[in-house]
């Protein structure tokens, strides 16, 4: 099965956008960062960038802040690394994916805790 161009350079955005902020960023805003998955556009114009940080909401706000400002320096930084005719324009997303799963766990496990008490 062939995969689309755009998940292969997506890919390889995520690995090296992941190595860019772990080892070229110096901004004390930017916490404990995860990079999750890149969605390229098909023609490669538009990547959303999605995150995970480790921390409090502050820490969450402060972290967009300085991707956010670090974004030009980052796509400079992808077109040294990549060689396609067009760097997509990144934008950084924070990745609620976790919060969410966690949320439906936890729900899940209190209709359970409901059930348990109801059968006894």
């Amino acid at each position: 099965m062939q995969y689309k161009r755009s998940a292969r350079v997506g890919d390889q955005i995520k690995k090296d956008v992941a190595n860019i902020i772990m080892l070229e960023l110096k901004d004390p805003r930017l916490g404990l960062i995860t990079i999750n998955s890149v969605e390229l556009s098909d023609d490669l114009r538009y990547a959303r960038v999605f995150y995970t940080v480790f921390g409090d909401e502050k820490v969450k706000k402060e972290s967009q802040k300085g991707l956010d400002s670090a974004k030009s320096f980052i796509q400079r930084e992808l077109a040294k690394r990549i060689r396609i005719k067009r760097i997509p324009e990144i934008t950084f997303k924070y990745d609620q994916t976790i919060e969410k799963a966690s949320r439906i766990d936890h729900l899940l496990n209190q209709i359970q805790n409901e059930s348990k008490l109801k059968d006894e």
